[in-house]
């Protein structure tokens, strides 16, 4: 099995031009219980640096009417986390890059105050007040108080290859990049999060984490990922395995290609990859969205030159949130981005034999991290 871990695409991307129009965020999601009852709560975590060049004295925020009219971009850390289901809120706290020390080589490691992120460990705290929170629109926030101390170990990578190579990277061909250094990646530590304790554990935290950068976002945005996966044929839990799918609508040198996926599955030890980049695989996706009043549902099929992959995906709205970010132009296009940690759903493996497709498991998932949004027209 190939070893597609690479930690130097964990670095912080954000030099020549991406340093002035640029973002770049490290994201961590994973499932702990209630100290007292045991049950599951999703939470996620995420470090999102932008515009260091920009700098000034305090946090930039481009969703400010003031900046906005003196055509100021953001340049800010963003330090984002959050809980998923009925009480679904994101916090966020800003330091100006004045208050940021930031290792950008690898391994990265970011710090502001009693926040840290690295490739082995997170903590921090944000407390939000409702005062706060209405007296703020620019921090595009809700209102609560989340602590957290956490370690934790990346141990399935998914590589999307050359298209996030340093030649491509250099060229600023794509508008966004993705590396998933840790697609399956074990959590262990304390949650502290609106007066309850929560306890994360490598055996339930089904954790993820993995990277975004570039100069502007993508639309369609869709993101599928869980490792909490039980298999149909022998009613066993997969105990290695993990897919994760990304992508929608990248555009290469400006120029918005039709609408991609990139996909992998990794199944029990066996890699099935789904990767439009990887033009050798002939990959050929087809994938829907759609809403209900009450929930939201993907629908994606990929196929490569030796093995077919069916995604069947929803997630209840009640227990979403709609995700906010600015882009590093200030502008603010994506306002319907359905995120989620709570979807359920059904893949499909299939081997193309001489006879036609032959099923290698159909797997029930739980836990699944989900995305999907559009720009505003």
């Amino acid at each position: 099995m190939i070893d597609h871990h690479d930690i130097s695409r964990d670095a912080c991307m954000l030099h020549g031009p991406l340093a002035s129009c640029g973002y770049d965020w490290w994201w961590h999601s994973f499932t702990a219980q209630d100290a007292e009852t045991g049950e599951d709560k999703a939470f996620f975590i995420e470090f999102f640096v932008c515009n260091p060049a920009l700098a000034e004295e305090e946090p930039v925020l481009g969703q400010l009417p003031e900046n906005k009219a003196a055509g100021k971009r953001p340049s800010y850390l963003m330090v984002k986390a959050g809980t998923w289901g009925e009480d679904h809120a994101q916090l966020h706290r800003f330091f100006a890059w004045k208050d940021v020390t930031l290792h950008g080589e690898a391994p990265y490691r970011i710090e502001a105050g009693d926040c840290l992120a690295c490739e082995t460990a997170l903590k921090g705290h944000i407390t939000v007040t409702p005062e706060e929170a209405a007296a703020h629109p620019e921090w595009m926030c809700d209102a609560g108080t989340f602590s957290w101390d956490l370690t934790l170990k990346k141990q399935i990578a998914f590589n999307v290859g050359y298209g996030a190579s340093r030649p491509l990277r250099d060229a600023e061909a794509f508008a966004m990049y993705w590396h998933a250094e840790g697609m399956k990646t074990v959590y262990e530590g304390t949650i502290l999060y609106g007066g309850r304790s929560y306890t994360v554990t490598p055996e339930k935290c089904y954790g993820y984490a993995d990277k975004n950068w570039g100069r502007d976002f993508t639309s369609p945005w869709v993101w599928l990922s869980s490792n909490c996966l039980k298999s149909k044929k022998t009613r066993q839990i997969l105990q290695n395995s993990v897919f994760d799918i990304g992508g929608g609508r990248p555009k290469i040198y400006f120029v918005p290609l039709d609408r991609r996926l990139l996909g992998v599955f990794y199944y029990e030890g066996k890699e099935y990859d789904f990767n439009f980049s990887h033009f050798w695989l002939n990959v050929k996706t087809e994938f829907s969205f759609e809403e209900t009043d009450d929930a939201v549902f993907w629908h994606v099929r990929q196929e490569n030159s030796h093995a077919v992959m069916e995604t069947e995906v929803q997630c209840l709205k009640k227990d979403m949130l709609l995700v906010n970010y600015e882009a590093p132009d200030g502008s603010k296009r994506h306002n319907r981005l359905w995120n989620g940690g709570n979807g359920t759903g059904t893949v499909k493996l299939f081997d193309k034999t001489a006879d036609g497709l032959k099923i290698v498991d159909e797997i029930e998932a739980t836990h699944i991290g989900c995305e999907y949004g559009e720009y505003d027209e």
